[in-house]
This record gives C-alpha cells, sequence and structure tokens, in this order.
C-alpha cells in the first residue's frame, strides 16, 4: 500500500475542511484586523516544530486556523505598496491549477495550460490597447523586467555566445523601479551605465535631458541599448511621456521598455493616458496588481517572438520537440528563462471568463476613483498635505498640524511614528514613500473590495493618531 496515496474519501475530507476554511476567511475579511495581531517572535514561535517523522493525518489541518490568523488579509483597507486583493474566483482556479500539476513549459507537457497561456497574454494585449503583442506569464514585473532587458541586449549588442564585448547604455526615470537596476546588473552591463534621467514637477522623465544624454554618450563610444519608460512609477503612479520616449528611442536605436507593472493594466479603464505604449518593443505588466489575481502572476508582452528565441532558445537534446505540428511543437521554454512553469494561466482565464473585462474595467475606474475621493479629502484637511499628483491610484501625503512649527527633520520623524502606530491599530495598512526627499505617508488603492467609505478611514486614522502623538505639544 502507497503511503502517499489516499482514499477518495480522505481527500474530500480534506479538500472540503480546508474549502471551509478558505470560504470563512473570506466572509470575514471586511471584518478582520488589517495586520494581524502578531509580533516576529511570536511568529517563529508559532510554527516553531520539529518536522514529524509519522504523518498526523486530518489532524494536521487543525493547525491551518493559526495560519490563517497569523496572515495579512487582503482587506478593503488594505493600501500598503501596489499589491492586488487576491480574487477569490481565480484563487479556486489556482488549487485547480496545482491538483493539475501541468508543467507550462510546452505543449506537449501541458496542451491546455500552453493553449490557454497563449490565449491570455493574447488578451491583455488587446485589453491595454497593444493588439498584436505575443507574451509569457512569469513571477511578477522583476522577472518580466530582466527578461525583457535581456532580450533588449541580446537585439542590440549580442553577447550569448562570446560575452558583452562593448560598452552599452540604457535609460530611465529617476523614478525608475528597483528591479531595473538590478536586472542591469544581472545582464552584466553594469549599474554604472544606467543613465538616470531627471523628472518634471509631476514625476515624468524629462525627454529633453534623455536626448540629451544619448547624445554624450554615442559621443563617448558608447551603445544605447534601450530606454525604459514607466507607466506608473511605484511612489506615486506617474506615466512617463511615452510617445516622445519612443520618438527618442527609435532616432538612437534604442530598444523601447515599458515598466507597466503598476500602471499598464490602468488602460483598461483610461487607455488615453497611456497613448505611445503600443510602439513598445516590450511591456510588463502585473495581473496580480490591478486584475486582482492571486500572486503570482505576471506578465511581459514583446512584438518579435522570434527576438525572444534569439534571446533564450538553449536547449538540450532531451527538450527539443519532436512534433511537426508548429502548434504542438510549441515550447515557452525557448522564450522564456524558466524551464518549469506553474499553469498561471487558469487562473486569469477563468477570473476573466467569471466576471467579464467590463467589470475589470469598472473596479479598476473605482480605484482610481477613491484614490482621487482620498487626494481630495486631504488637500481640503488643513492638518494634512497632499505631496505629488495622483495621476494614478497611490497617494503621498503627510500629517502636519498647523498649530506647531516642526523642521522638516521634525516632521518626518512625526510620520514615522504615525505609519507605526497604525499599523499596530490594524483599522487601515499603508506604506511610506519618498517624495522630495520627504518621508510621506503612502495609500496606494489595488483593491477590488474598495469603497470610498474605507479610504475615508485613511483619513480619520491619521488624524486621530497625529493629534495623539502631538498631544501637549501644540
Amino acid at each position: 500500500m502507497n503511503p502517499l496515496v489516499l482514499s477518495n474519501e480522505e481527500y474530500r475530507d480534506a479538500y472540503l475542511r480546508i474549502s471551509k476554511l478558505a470560504l470563512d476567511f473570506i466572509g470575514s475579511i471586511n471584518e478582520r484586523p488589517c495586520f494581524p495581531d502578531i509580533s516576529g517572535d511570536e511568529s517563529v514561535e508559532l510554527f516553531a516544530q520539529a518536522m514529524p517523522e509519522r504523518g498526523k493525518g486530518l489532524a494536521a489541518l487543525d493547525f491551518l486556523d493559526k495560519v490563517v490568523d497569523a496572515s495579512r488579509p487582503p482587506s478593503p483597507r488594505f493600501f500598503g505598496y501596489v499589491l492586488g486583493s487576491g480574487e477569490p474566483i481565480a484563487a479556486a482556479a489556482d488549487l485547480l491549477a496545482s491538483v493539475l500539476n501541468q508543467n507550462a513549459t510546452a505543449w506537449r507537457s501541458g496542451p491546455a495550460a500552453a493553449a490557454i497561456e497563449q490565449l491570455v497574454t493574447q488578451w491583455l494585449g488587446e485589453a491595454i490597447s497593444c493588439p498584436g503583442f505575443v507574451g509569457i506569464l512569469t513571477g511578477g514585473g522583476s522577472s518580466a523586467n530582466l527578461s525583457a532587458l535581456a532580450m533588449a541586449r541580446e537585439s542590440r549588442m549580442p553577447a550569448n555566445e562570446r560575452g558583452i564585448r562593448e560598452l552599452g547604455t540604457m535609460y530611465a526615470s529617476t523614478e525608475v523601479h528597483m528591479s531595473i537596476p538590478k536586472a542591469i546588473a544581472l545582464l552584466g552591463i553594469g549599474r554604472e551605465q544606467l543613465r538616470l534621467i531627471p523628472c518634471d514637477e509631476k514625476f515624468r522623465m524629462r525627454t529633453n535631458l534623455l536626448r540629451q544624454s544619448i547624445a554624450a554618450d554615442v559621443a563617448a563610444g558608447k551603445k544605447p541599448i534601450a530606454v525604459v519608460g514607466t507607466a506608473g512609477t511605484v511612489a506615486n503612479g506617474s506615466i512617463d511621456p511615452l510617445r516622445e520616449i519612443a520618438a527618442i528611442a527609435k532616432e538612437a536605436g534604442a530598444w523601447l521598455h515599458v515598466d507597466g507593472a503598476y500602471g499598464a493594466l490602468a488602460a483598461i479603464a483610461r487607455p488615453a493616458d497611456f497613448d505611445g505604449m503600443q510602439l513598445a518593443d516590450s511591456i510588463s505588466l502585473d495581473p496580480h496588481k490591478w486584475l486582482y489575481q492571486p500572486l503570482d502572476c505576471g506578465c511581459l508582452l514583446y512584438r518579435d517572438r522570434l527576438q525572444a528565441r534569439r534571446t533564450f532558445s538553449f536547449t538540450g537534446d532531451y527538450a527539443k520537440p519532436v512534433q511537426e505540428n508548429p502548434l504542438e511543437s510549441f515550447a515557452f521554454f525557448e522564450q522564456s528563462v524558466e524551464l518549469s512553469r506553474r499553469f498561471r494561466a487558469l487562473k486569469l482565464w477563468l477570473s476573466l471568463r467569471y466576471h467579464g473585462l467590463a467589470n475589470f474595467r469598472a473596479q479598476i475606474q473605482n480605484d482610481l476613483d477613491c484614490a482621487q475621493h482620498l487626494a481630495s479629502l486631504i488637500e481640503k484637511n488643513e492638518e494634512l498635505e497632499l505631496l505629488a499628483p495622483v495621476p494614478l491610484s497611490a497617494v503621498c501625503f503627510r500629517y502636519v498640524p498647523p498649530s506647531l512649527e516642526l523642521s522638516d527633520t521634525e516632521i518626518d520623524e512625526l510620520e514615522r511614528q504615525i505609519l507605526t502606530s497604525i499599523l499596530r491599530r490594524g483599522r487601515v495598512y499603508f506604506s511610506n514613500a519618498t517624495v522630495g526627499r520627504r518621508f510621506a505617508l503612502r495609500a496606494c488603492i489595488v483593491n477590488h473590495r474598495t469603497t470610498p467609505a474605507d479610504v475615508e478611514e485613511v483619513v480619520d486614522e491619521v488624524i486621530a493618531v497625529g493629534r495623539e502623538l502631538t498631544r501637549g505639544k501644540q
């Protein structure tokens, strides 16, 4: 008897208990604190158990409620980072994907997985007004950005066979996501060859300075490899002037990559704001942000499938397809870094089929409206200060009591104390950012459960905590 193969009744009992736990959690999300009441030491102690030599059977499930209670819930008042809210139909599909256990690396190892992934990446390109792009699903925007810049390097300065043999440069704004310098380092180009172009007052790349920087590098004998335009900066959601950047990149013979991991999917609701994105050679986006998919579900879209193969194809004999039919010989591993790949597409496919694109468009617009509502409340309150424009859904602000004369350093320290206290209270959750060298409180709304009443609690909490911390000083 194989001890790892259970009877259907035993599987059913386990799955029903897990499903009930999941459904109870979904039903209680709104009432749960935005962060669990647990410390780092307590979390380690909670799970500090020896690996069991003998299995516990169904009793092993008894501890799952502790896992739930020690987890940060996707609350409608969670506004930390740029993180989606885990749409439950997609989550159910993720369970099925794990049971099917398809290796979405090639058609022959997972016919449905390969076909559905090719379909949903096509859908995503069409949804953001970039038809004709093909692509792959990834673990997230960082891996998508790395893959895109690898394609850029190999297209402009081939290095796969003989290594990098000349100096090449890449360009991005000073607001670029940290994954871009990291990718450039990993690709052997070197972070010193990344030109960070200053931004205007709305935190968008200044294209005149981009042009000057490229001209200076060309005059110095360096080769422009890629320009990275950002469609939604991580701090405040600014969108670079993509059409202008595309024209400059074309003139320089450089690859144009758009890092849209945060913002690109907002083009579903506001396509005009992303004019020029369709001119890119590659685009990263994250369905686990603004399509609310459970982690992980990133995406890289690109124009040239052949260039992807030139960059990533290096196949051992044991993996080479033997089918003659082009559909059946299709292999994702010939155009991506990964060989073993999860069936990520199933949850996205089912979620889109269940709800329809129109409902996602409406919810993205709701997030954008909620951000404007929060910004308006901040601007109307004399104790709060809006620190940056709100082009998408990230709102950067701070508490500045008018009755107190505080230095910038003192205000920064006060904001840190406010943030720490609010996270401990658990009513709302947001993060921080640096805006013009100032410490900012930052609420980012990419949550399908959020309502205007939820964002109003941000103001209420900051005012309450701010007054409590400054009581006696005013």
